[in-house]
């Protein structure tokens, strides 16, 4: 597996850097040339500058430790940002975006300086490639054996994707952009730089879709992986008077906050303060080996109760 040497938190601070970079370079490009297009690209960089803001105010808030009102912790107030900056892609970057390309389908207007256009996007690919490739490399690392799509399905880190996807779009962007601008020019049809800034709309408006769905999922509460289910479950049963470890349920409150609810069949023998010296001994055996866990409940129940209640809660038994 290859190693990523950036955190999610580093790529987001890349991404930011290189948006306001970015956002100032076409701002300007805009005013002096007058293109839709430019303009789109624009405000495409200025949300993404603030959609960066917002993730990182929401790694911030999140590691806010747990208190009386939120005894569970803080963890989920960066799933709630993430959805937060899909919201914005979608209402401002293409909002802005397919309403300014309409205005000069309706107003086509001649572009100013077309060179300075292309100088911009070009050195605007430059430095959205650079935060691109990271968390590309992030995500390839992180993967396992899955495929790239499932991988950004299954992560419970959504700024490592959403940066890959704001980048993703940010690129297609500056290609669309650039081809409306040169075939404007090319073909006499300044109606080519609207329909530019249409498609740039279109294509942040289906991003923006795939990452608010994502973060919604998150936000409601996905379960833990598979894999660290079951190395609790063995932890639990290498605990002597454990007859079996029946299942679990678990809910991500961050990407490195996991509750889990474990239940435990114990030998008939034990009696109570048996069976709570052996819930402390399984806490601390199953905390110490996965710190991320950081809310562990564990309920003595048989096989038998635990199958009734899967088959109530879910409509079958199966595991």
């Amino acid at each position: 597996m290859t190693r990523s040497p950036f955190t999610s938190r580093q790529i987001v601070y890349l991404a930011l850097a290189g948006d306001v970079l970015v956002t100032v370079t076409k701002g300007i490009a805009a005013a002096l040339t007058g293109s839709a297009a430019m303009l789109s690209e624009a405000v495409h960089s200025l949300v993404d500058s603030a959609n960066e803001a917002l993730l990182l105010h929401g790694y911030r808030m999140a590691a806010r430790r747990p208190d009386s009102l939120h005894p569970l912790g803080y963890g989920r107030e960066l799933y709630f940002w993430s959805f937060i900056v899909a919201l914005m892609l979608f209402g401002l970057g293409a909002g802005v975006s397919l309403y300014e390309g309409v205005q000069r389908i309706l107003t086509p207007k001649e572009i100013d300086h077309p060179y300075v256009n292309y100088i911009v996007l070009a050195c605007a690919f430059v430095f959205e490639s650079v935060s691109w490739l990271a968390a590309f490399r992030k995500l390839r690392a992180t993967r396992g054996g899955l495929g790239y799509w499932e991988a950004i399905h299954k992560s419970k880190d959504p700024p490592s994707f959403m940066v890959l996807f704001e980048d993703s779009a940010a690129l297609l962007g500056i290609v669309i952009a650039a081809l409306g601008i040169f075939l404007s020019q090319k073909l006499a049809l300044p109606v080519l730089d609207g329909v530019a800034s249409v498609m740039i709309g279109l294509v942040l408006a289906c991003v923006a879709t795939i990452l608010a769905n994502e973060s919604k999922s998150l936000l409601i509460g996905e379960q833990a992986s598979p894999v660290l289910v079951c190395a609790a479950m063995a932890l639990a049963l290498e605990e002597q008077g454990v007859v079996s470890a029946n299942g679990a349920l678990t809910v991500h409150l961050s990407p490195d906050q996991i509750l889990v609810a474990l239940s435990v069949e114990f030998s008939e023998e034990l009696r109570s303060p048996e069976i709570e010296r052996c819930v402390e001994s399984i806490e601390t055996r199953i905390c110490n080996a996965h710190p991320e866990i950081v809310a562990l409940f564990i309920k003595p129940q048989t096989r038998q109760r635990f199958e009734q209640w899967k088959a109530t809660r879910y409509g079958r038994a199966d595991g």
